[in-house]
């Protein structure tokens, strides 16, 4: 029986390397997407955010703030108009994403201590550009407030360190976790390649039972006696292995070459990578299963791997979306993964929630393996 099973085996991955395209999908889809998200999330973090500025008031005050949000961090100075009007006419034609209106009669206001108000514009079609552009106003109008309320309460005679400490009494310091630099490449590449992975694995399972229906070798198969439940099980665990197989060089690449973050030890990211890859093999054979032809039943199992990497919460927190979408994601192994994917590269967050997220993908795996099982034996 062993060697039965081995001989279906070596069968499986014999035609699955004959077929031209699919193994170049296969073995240099998700590697290519690696490159080519790394290269686009090289930079790490985003900067020089193309910032112009209205300077209504023209005075030495005014000109500070200028230098200051030109000496900012992440904000690059491109241009100084003379309106709102002009201002707007540059957003627009995306020559700038930050606008700054500094109001007439600033230095008066600044200088006699009372309230003054900076219109800070931000494009908004682009979300990536607008929360980084917010932020970094966000740290220099902090520090130019900062500053005005220290010079208002001297010119009332208080001291100067006196000031600092009553306008300063809180100091709120950030320390973000896990990812320091808030690096987008940390963050996102990895994710994006496993994502075009876990496609390309879903397309090839979607042909493991109409795969065999549709060749004249079928006949002979059923003629041979071996059992559908032996027969499948052993073209299963071949493609099983292929789908590990060729996320290794993803992973010693990402992890080895790229020093993206992996806290976690590499057995059991590979035990949490094989309950994924066993749980996606099994929706696309269940799809497989029940598809009039191998057209149908790939449409059926991109119909859930390609939304299924929004649907995850990886990009978009799982508790912001309707309920009834939430209720759907957690179902697809796709969430299990993509959300564990960053509780233990990023955080190691230990064994009891990893197997918790393990044994999620394998309960979606044996629904579909049983209820593919269902349909074979009908056929």
């Amino acid at each position: 029986m062993l060697k039965q099973c081995l001989a279906i085996m070596r069968r499986e991955v014999f035609y699955l390397w004959r077929d031209k395209g699919l193994r170049h999908i296969l073995l240099f889809g998700s590697i290519l997407g690696l490159l080519l998200f790394y290269a686009i999330y090289s930079a790490q973090v985003l900067k020089d955010i193309p910032t112009a500025v209205v300077d209504l008031d023209n005075s030495g005050a005014s000109r500070e703030l200028v230098d200051k949000i030109g000496k900012a961090e992440y904000l690059k100075l491109v241009a100084s108009v003379a309106s709102y009007d002009d201002l707007q006419e540059l957003i627009k034609q995306g020559k700038a994403v930050v606008g700054v209106v500094i109001p007439e009669n600033f230095a008066r206001d600044v200088a006699l201590g009372r309230q003054t108000r900076v219109l800070a514009v931000i494009d908004g079609s682009n979300m990536i550009y607008a929360t980084n552009a917010s932020a970094a106003l966000l740290t220099v109008t902090r520090t130019i407030s900062a500053q005005a309320g220290v010079s208002a309460l001297v010119a009332r005679g208080v001291q100067l360190q006196q000031a600092k400490e009553a306008y300063q009494a809180i100091d709120f310091s950030e320390e973000p976790w896990f990812n320091p630099a808030l690096n987008y490449a940390y963050f996102l590449v990895l994710a994006l390649a496993l994502n075009i992975w876990q496609q390309c694995c879903t397309l090839a399972a979607c042909l493991n039972v109409i795969g065999e229906r549709g060749m004249k070798s079928w006949l002979q198969i059923k003629a041979s006696g071996i059992s559908k439940f032996r027969f499948f099980a052993s073209k299963s665990i071949a493609q099983v292995f292929i789908f590990m197989a060729i996320v290794l060089p993803l992973y010693i690449l990402a992890f080895g070459v790229f020093k993206l973050p992996l806290n976690c030890s590499w057995p059991s990211f590979l035990l949490f990578t094989l309950a994924f890859a066993i749980a996606i093999h099994s929706i696309g054979t269940l799809a497989s299963s029940f598809a009039r032809n191998a057209v149908d039943a790939a449409r059926f199992g991109m119909i859930i791997a390609l939304p299924s990497f929004v649907l995850s919460g990886y990009t978009w927190p799982l508790e912001a979306m309707p309920y009834y979408l939430q209720r759907i994601a957690r179902i697809l192994p796709q969430t299990w993964f993509f959300q564990g994917l960053n509780y233990f590269a990023f955080k190691n967050a230990g064994w009891n929630l990893m197997s918790h997220y393990i044994l999620a993908m394998l309960a979606v795996a044996a629904v579909c393996y049983g209820a593919a099982a269902i349909f074979i034996a009908r056929s």
